[in-house]
């Protein structure tokens, strides 16, 4: 049997081979997972010979990774806004994307004060949404849905895990179906991939991650439209809505919204990389 030494070193090879671009530390995550050691106690234990057993289950992980299938996926969680959320293949792989969608709210909330309010997340997923708002915001209702019944599941555990699953209401339904009152934020980061750009998306995504959290279809610009118009009568007066969008989306739907009445005060913020990510509009 080969040292840790050797299996980080050829493993990370392996990896970097495959293109995937980060092979040292996913080496090291994916020995760690099968051998219970953190990266500060393998880079310790170098010279040391992994066993048998641990050799054996290291390797079909690593052929796991080899496939393409995402590390979240493999190590079973990731990280949003510093909470760990469990993931599988029923659920979209929450992005830092998606953190600049949370943090509009929580900017908007330390201005407002705290008084009770119900926040609608469509298309939950994970729940990485509505999770980080109801720890942060413990003044908050929050009404998560999803078309998925498989997704839900993981939602209510990792809601669980974090103590917030009696602050939040999980629904089944598709888009605004399961709403029956007035929110004040109707919140989403919704399918807005065109269904001919699938093809080009990394492996990772196009192979494992759910297509219909994805893209809507030939319109990539549908749950826009839906929330622009039908999420009017949803709204309450004075409240937000507050959506993800994709690399070159946000004026359209700008657009959507300003060709309507109910909105106004639209804003757009950009993510870490330049690229405007989402958009805010006030129902008047």
């Amino acid at each position: 049997m080969p040292t840790i030494g050797d299996a980080l070193y050829l493993s990370s090879r392996q990896l970097l081979d495959a293109g995937i671009d980060t092979g040292s530390l996913e080496a090291s995550l994916l020995l760690g997972l099968a051998t219970g050691l953190d990266r500060l106690r393998l880079i310790n234990r170098t010279a040391e010979t992994v066993g048998d057993a641990h050799w054996d289950q290291f390797q079909a992980l690593l052929q796991r990774r080899l496939r393409r299938e995402p590390l979240q996926y493999i190590l079973g969680e990731t990280e949003f806004m510093g909470l760990p959320l469990t993931v599988n293949p029923d659920v979209l792989i929450p992005r830092a994307d998606t953190e600049i969608l949370v943090e509009a709210i929580l900017d908007i909330e330390e201005e407002r004060g705290s008084s009770p309010l119900v926040v609608a997340d469509i298309g939950t997923g994970s729940g990485a949404i509505a999770i980080v708002l109801a720890k942060s915001l413990p003044y908050l209702e929050v009404i998560a849905t999803d078309i998925s019944p498989e997704a839900l599941v993981v939602a209510r555990l990792n809601a669980e895990h974090h103590g917030v699953s009696d602050q939040i209401d999980f629904r089944l339904g598709d888009g605004l179906a399961p709403l029956t009152g007035k929110v004040h934020y109707l919140v989403s980061n919704p399918p807005y991939v065109a269904q001919e750009d699938i093809a080009g998306l990394e492996p990772e995504v196009r192979d494992w991650e759910p297509r219909g959290a994805l893209t809507p279809g030939t319109d990539p610009l549908r749950w826009y439209r839906t929330f622009a118009v039908d999420g009017a009568a949803l709204v309450e007066s004075g409240g937000m809505l507050a959506v993800e969008v994709g690399m070159g989306q946000a004026r359209d739907v700008v657009a959507l919204l300003e060709a309507l009445p109910e909105w106004h005060e639209i804003e757009v913020r950009e993510d870490l990389g330049k690229i405007e990510r989402v958009v805010l509009a006030r129902r008047r």
